[in-house]
């Protein structure tokens, strides 16, 4: 047995973190089968391999390998701790980490001794200024440098520079955040690009969120009329001695060669008014101007809390061709053969003065031109002006689109065969899961899936990454959380922006529509959309076994609940006679759709329900009490109005029977008859759903756990719209907004609401995960620390397979038919200090053959229960 994998709050060696208590986490890796963990014994040191002068937990007879609360001395601010862990097996066998492991804090409660420091020049609501330059040399003295951390921050966006060199490779730092309420800053180890004597430190200041184009203002400046920059820069000598570099008025700024960036409307940079060497020792910045001082009361500072975003993949453009646009102008389409979010890099030549215009866009019209209506405000469109130097390479620094063509105007002759690169960024959220099935139709959907995520994880959950919006909706992210949680580690991600709804609450304890807030929109977002408060930290508990986001989450989670309760009447949300703001089931298929009210008091009862789970999590037992009987009071409040003495569900429609269902609101008796009155609506309708963002999620969940599972099938692989293998049909590959974002009958849809990169209905994901593949954990017993194997072979598939890479190593749930479809194979692996259950399909004669480490639990006349040890297990059913 190995111990391997060490983390602390999810990262490996995480530089720069804030908080007294982080949590440690590491893996077992073991060739024999049913290994677990006995206890453990975790040992925090302030010297690499030294005593545990810090904290011992002494030997801890526990199988906790996730999120143990590191309680030893408080550490200080940049301060360092080493830590190893020592675990015992089940057979009392010790295995001890081999790998270096520590986590660094940042600056929590210090005195930063810093100005925010910005240029002189101020745009306007309309009038972008060119990205300020800052810079300031500084001197070393000549002792050897042991230690260098430079503390960074911006309200806007900035990138780095010491002696010339980037520090880092991030993008879009410090993030988004609400600046009036909190801002965050990146820690970098800088001691390599630091030499003794002079040394130059530098940065490059952008719109970003804070002073650009934010959302459907129309206007720029939503936070703040200019960016600004805030740095502490500490070196400390073999000698102990230290010194400290900060912004302050001594430091110099220039306009240089970005004329104009804004993460909406794009960039405009001038490559003759570049700075060569101007964070470099030496340079003549006699002409620069005094940084103006911002003198107003600064944000708090706070480590960063989600991953960061970078530059992750580079894709080639597939084809390219010329067009004529207009009398004069010959203009070319790059086709980069995905639908992609970052930006572009630029290789080619022209004459000095020459300026070469791109404009992005996500697909074609039908004569081939590109689409840029569904853009509405965002011109999306970089400018480039040569210096006439040869060869020259541009990509923009403060900007990024959504897109997959890009129509480039003004080169001179034949593009260069690397003229186009897409450079796709998004938040570092690692890779985690992967889905595999026989049909290539459904593997393109995952595809999709999979780049609606890249595309729209990026700072925030966003609903759109190419037109003038690229907010944090609440009801997106709440339907595809569970999802994206499989695709890839978005923990980090989800903690972070559940700070940023904290923050947009409201006093009443309303949910806003999406955070960070913009422009002055508060209020409640409505059922589906709200309801995020709860159901995304319960998810991510599921997910990760977090109870810490369960514990800073749950204070906002009780005050909304509460402002619901007060919202209703007689238990019903968005009764007729109150009033409520809502969504509906946006963008159904129902014309007038399911009534809000229906919507709005299922969530109110499965809101309420979670809430009582989340209590009963974090040992609060009144509270569960309470929000238990509110959730039934709820419930039966909705059966009342709702459900007839026939069983027949109002409104009728497919959501409301899905809610009905997948929430537990009406009685057992009642179920079989409401399945049926939904099967049938989706029967008359020739097997096509009808459902919204609020009912598609838990459609196909709904159709399986009630016997229908050839109707979910049949659902998967519709090919007529509305259906998920509509858009794959025609070439899509991301999810689409609308079912019918084009159709061969109608074109395109409204423009105004039409995004070919919008994640939510991807959702379907999580079905085809945890019943397709059969990939699923207990909810008693979180963040897969019991695992269950429940798959669903049918539709037509021969085989599916599902991989996951938990807190608790790779999981796998595969299956393929056998002998004509007379057998059918499974392939579980179970992680070590893991249990898993597996509940296979099969008839009365069926035989169930498996090795060592299954045992039978039960057997009943159409499924098997097993009882899986860790490790890897074949089983043959048939």
């Amino acid at each position: 047995m190995n111990v391997l994998r060490l983390r602390c709050e999810y990262q490996t060696n995480p530089l720069g973190i804030d908080g007294d208590r982080p949590r440690l986490s590491w893996q077992l890796v073991s060739t024999q089968r049913g290994t677990r963990q006995s206890a453990y014994r975790v040992e925090v040191s302030l010297r690499k391999n030294g005593s545990a002068d810090l904290w011992d937990s002494g030997k801890i007879k526990s199988d906790q390998s996730v999120h143990v609360v590191y309680a030893g001395q408080k550490l200080k601010p940049g301060q360092r701790a080493w830590w190893r862990v020592t675990v015992w097996d089940e057979a009392g066998k010790p295995a001890t980490s081999t790998e270096t492991a520590w986590w660094e804090l940042g600056l929590p409660g210090v005195d930063w001794e810093a100005e925010w420091i910005g240029s002189p020049i101020v745009g306007g609501k309309k009038a972008a200024t060119p990205a300020p330059h800052l810079r300031k040399e500084f001197t070393l003295p000549k002792k050897r440098i042991v230690h260098a951390r430079l503390y960074a921050t911006a309200l806007g966006v900035y990138e780095a520079v010491l002696n010339g060199q980037p520090v880092g490779d991030e993008v879009f730092a410090p993030g988004w955040t609400d600046y009036a309420q909190r801002v965050q800053y990146q820690t970098f180890d800088v001691r390599a690009q630091l030499t003794p004597g002079v040394n130059c430190l530098g940065a490059i200041l952008g719109d970003g969120w804070y002073c650009g184009y934010v959302g459907e203002a129309g206007h720029r400046e939503t936070y703040g009329e200019q960016s600004w920059f805030k740095a502490r820069l500490v070196v400390e000598f073999a000698d102990g001695s230290t010194q400290v570099v900060v912004t302050n008025d001594q430091w110099r700024t220039a306009s240089g060669p970005i004329l104009a960036a804004d993460f909406l409307m794009g960039e405009i940079y001038d490559a003759r008014r570049e700075l060569t060497g101007w964070a470099v020792v030496g340079y003549d910045a006699s002409t620069w101007l005094s940084v103006r001082i911002n003198t107003a009361l600064p944000p708090l500072l706070v480590a960063r809390l989600n991953p960061p975003i970078r530059r992750i993949l580079e894709i080639k453009s597939i084809s390219q061709r010329k067009y004529a646009k207009g009398w004069t102008k010959q203009n070319w389409i790059f086709d980069l053969g995905q639908n992609m979010v970052g930006r572009v890099r630029l290789k080619a030549h022209g004459a000095a003065g020459c300026t070469v215009v791109l404009r992005h866009a996500e697909i074609l019209k039908p004569d081939g031109t590109p689409y840029y209506d569904n853009l509405r405000s965002a011109a999306a469109t970089d400018s480039y002006t040569f210096k006439g130097d040869g060869i020259e390479t541009f990509e923009p620094r403060f900007t990024f689109h959504g897109f997959r063509y890009v129509e480039v105007e003004g080169l001179e002759g034949e593009p260069l065969p690397d003229a186009v690169t897409g450079i796709v960024l998004h938040s570092d959220t690692p890779p985690t899961g992967k889905f595999h099935c026989s049909d290539p139709l459904v593997n393109q959907l995952q595809h999709n899936i999979e780049w609606g995520q890249r595309g729209n994880f990026l700072e925030v959950p966003t609903d759109c990454p190419q037109r003038d919006e690229r907010l944090g909706w609440t009801g997106d992210a709440q339907v595809f959380c569970r999802t994206a949680a499989f695709n890839m580690n978005v923990a980090t991600f989800f903690t972070k922006w559940l700070q940023d709804m904290r923050d947009a609450q409201g006093a009443d304890g309303a949910v806003p529509s999406y955070m960070p807030t913009a422009h002055g929109r508060g209020g409640d977002g409505g059922p589906a959309w709200a309801d995020a408060a709860v159901i995304v930290p319960w998810t991510m508990y599921q997910c990760y076994g977090d109870r810490r986001i369960l514990e800073e989450q749950y204070p906002a989670v009780v005050r909304f609940i509460d402002f619901i309760k007060a919202q209703s009447k007689n238990s019903i949300r968005c009764h007729p006679a109150t009033k409520c703001h809502a969504f509906g089931d946006w963008l159904s298929q129902d014309g007038t759709g399911t009534p809000h009210e229906i919507i709005g008091t299922a969530f109110f009862a499965h809101s309420a329900d979670l809430a009582s789970q989340m209590a009963d999590v974090l040992g609060k037992a009144a509270d569960a009490k309470r929000f238990a009987t509110l959730a039934g009071k709820v419930r039966l409040a909705f059966t009342r109005r709702y459900l007839t003495g026939a069983n027949f569900l109002f409104s009728g429609t497919q959501t409301a029977c899905v809610l009905a269902l997948h929430f537990q609101l009406i009685p057992d008796s009642a179920r079989a008859d409401v399945a049926a009155q939904l099967v049938r609506d989706i029967q008359k309708r020739g097997l096509r759903l009808s459902t919204g963002f609020v009912g598609t999620p838990y459609l196909n969940h709904v159709l399986t756990e009630t016997g229908h599972l050839d109707v979910a099938y049949s659902l998967l692989f519709q090919k007529k719209w509305p259906s998920w293998l509509y858009a794959v049909t025609q070439g899509a590959t991301t999810i689409w907004e609308r079912w019918d974002g084009w159709t061969h009958d109608k074109g395109f849809q409204n423009p105004l609401m039409n995004s070919f990169n919008h994640y939510a209905y991807g959702a379907i994901g999580d079905w085809l995960y945890a019943s397709v593949a059969g990939l699923g954990s207990d909810p008693v017993k979180s963040g897969y620390k019991r695992l269950v194997f429940r798959p669903h072979p049918g539709g037509g598939l021969t085989h599916a397979r599902a991989k996951l890479e938990t807190m608790y190593g790779k999981v796998e749930s595969a299956w393929k038919v056998r002998l004509g479809g007379k057998q059918t194979e499974y392939v579980f692996t179970v992680p070590p200090n893991t249990t898993a259950r597996a509940e296979l399909i099969c008839v009365s004669k069926s035989k169930v053959k498996h090795g060592t480490g299954v045992v039978q639990l039960a057997r009943r006349s159409d499924r098997v229960v097993l009882e899986l040890k860790p490790g890897k297990h074949q089983i043959i059913v048939g």
